[in-house]
């Protein structure tokens, strides 16, 4: 089961969602079974993109600010979608706010790109990984 991230503001009808079409996208192509779209946005939080790095949102902010509809039996395997990856504190966020509705499932994300941060030379655009994202106590910590 796909679930696409919420942006950081509660969907607007007819608005662009990037993450639904690309879980869509994905199922369409045979890599998932289906796209739930019960993970909301309750409340809107700052976006991180245009925040100064000290009024960024904390995993605890997207955390309030998100919530599960309970009224889908759920998949055993669950991959959360997204577009971008900076920190991951809302895909961790998300990730806690799904594997506490759903405990027996297993949660992972998957994001179409990553940002690399402050990096002077940029060798290659595509680089594709695998990583993790920790809870180091007072933030969240994205390997690689």
């Amino acid at each position: 089961m796909l679930i696409p991230v919420p942006g950081s503001a509660p969907l607007v009808k007819g608005a662009l969602w990037v993450p639904d079409r690309l879980a869509a996208a994905l199922v369409g192509e045979g890599l998932g079974q289906l796209v739930w779209r019960g993970l909301k946005r309750v409340f809107a939080v700052r976006k991180s993109a245009t925040a100064p790095a000290g009024e960024r949102p904390t995993v605890q902010d997207h955390y309030d600010s998100f919530a599960v509809e309970s009224s889908l039996v759920p998949s055993k395997r669950i991959v959360l979608v997204d577009d971008v990856i900076t920190k991951g504190r809302t895909l961790l966020a998300a990730a806690t706010r799904v594997q506490e509705a759903f405990p027996d499932a297993e949660v992972r994300a998957f994001a179409l790109l990553r940002t690399m941060g402050l990096v002077p030379d940029v060798a290659q655009l595509l680089e594709p990984c695998i990583g993790e994202i920790h809870w180091t106590g007072s933030d969240a910590h994205r390997e690689p």
